[in-house]
């Protein structure tokens, strides 16, 4: 009996410590995942402000095209007859309300 009872401390020792084990598991997936939110939200935050730098080299880019620099001529050209279309649009529905 007495090898059982000592078995059986043995064994209530080894639940009570995978239980602590898997209460430690549960606070570190618990924080990683907050982790993971705020590595997202923090990507999401880098890629819009990726874009916008992009598109703000682009329009510096043009803008320094139009001074005079011959770099990226074809792209200006597209810009403008781009904008071009589009102001064309517009008056063509500006016409047809009238």
């Amino acid at each position: 009996m007495n090898h059982k009872t000592s078995s059986l401390v043995i064994l209530e020792a080894k639940i009570i410590e995978l239980l602590n084990k898997l209460k430690e598991n549960h606070l570190d997936l618990k924080t990683l995942r907050e982790q993971n939110t705020l590595l997202e939200n923090e990507k999401k935050e880098l890629k819009s402000s990726l874009q916008l730098l992009k598109e703000e080299n682009q329009s510096l880019t043009i803008a320094n095209n139009l001074l005079g620099s011959n770099e990226g001529n074809t792209q200006t050209k597209s810009k403008i007859n781009s904008l071009i279309k589009e102001v064309d649009y517009c008056i063509a529905q500006i016409t047809e309300m009238n």
